[in-house]
């Protein structure tokens, strides 16, 4: 049976990456830190949209708040970020719901909410960490990830954003793999990973808070790529993809103003997405 909603499938995929993952790779992850950014993630979402009003953050036309954004966000700071203590997953899902409301341009949130919340944490508490190489290597993985990944980004039209991400950056890899004239098998070590697929098939690519138009979007991501480069290879950030998009995310309200297209909307996609359906079955 399908999913009435894009975003029912973000949350199954998300929810079975965080069981494969403490299944699979015996993280640090506690469950009832899970449970925290979960209850925070929809409590916040519940209090700011009445406070508020803004009720139309949930598909820019319906009357109730977005709970699946908010556990969507719930989730995605549940597989990437770690914690010693409740608190500080507890203020990372707060501030990660509240920037939607705070930091917005016409109606449009322009920080991604996890990864403002990672950030956040990673500032502002001293417990807070983030490990990249915590899906290690393993090419299944990446054809989970690429698979679910590229169901969701076919039906939201946001493809062109992680292929110029993924092609820029590994373009850069690949011309400093030959400038130091290292083996490849260092080159592929560098780009097999889990982390920087999730990154650039579920929160690079969230379609409220990236440029509007197509070339937008191409330009946006090449930068973050490029920032990423830098970041990672010549000041040693390990979590140089999250400091790249959090730091060029503004750029987005540039980015629009030059290059102007329709909002996205996620209740249009599921209207043409059941229409299509429709049509198919007709």
């Amino acid at each position: 049976m399908l999913l009435k909603d894009i975003r029912d499938y973000q949350i199954l995929f998300l929810g079975l990456f965080l069981v494969l993952g403490i299944g699979t790779r015996d993280w640090t992850l506690r469950p009832e830190l899970i449970g925290v950014a979960i209850a925070t993630s929809l409590a916040i979402q519940l209090i700011l949209s009445l406070v508020i009003g803004h009720w139309s953050l949930a598909n820019d036309k319906g009357q109730s708040p977005n709970l699946r954004s908010a556990l969507i966000t719930s989730l995605g700071l549940s597989l990437l970020l770690r914690a010693d203590h409740w608190t500080t997953m507890a203020i990372a899902a707060a501030l990660a719901i509240a920037s939607k409301f705070i930091f917005q341009v016409g109606d449009k949130h322009f920080f991604n909410p996890a990864n403002f919340g990672i950030i956040s944490a990673l500032i502002l508490t001293p417990d807070a960490w983030v490990s990249p190489g915590q899906w290690g290597e393993e090419w299944w993985y990446g054809l989970l990830f690429l698979g679910t990944g590229g169901m969701i980004l076919q039906r939201i039209g946001r493809w062109d954003t992680t292929a110029a991400f993924l092609g820029s950056y590994s373009l850069l890899e690949a011309i400093r793999n030959l400038w130091l004239g290292w083996t490849w098998d260092v080159y592929w070590h560098r780009l097999m990973s889990g982390s920087l697929l999730l990154f650039a098939l579920f929160m690079i690519t969230d379609p409220r808070s990236i440029p509007n138009s197509r070339i937008g979007r191409v330009v946006w991501a090449i930068c973050i790529a490029g920032l990423t480069f830098i970041l990672r290879n010549y000041f040693f950030v390990s979590t140089a993809v999250f400091w790249a998009l959090f730091t060029l995310a503004p750029l987005s309200i540039l980015i629009d103003v030059l290059w102007l297209a329709p909002r996205f909307a996620w209740q249009e996609k599921d209207e043409e997405a059941g229409e299509e359906l429709l049509t198919q079955h007709s």
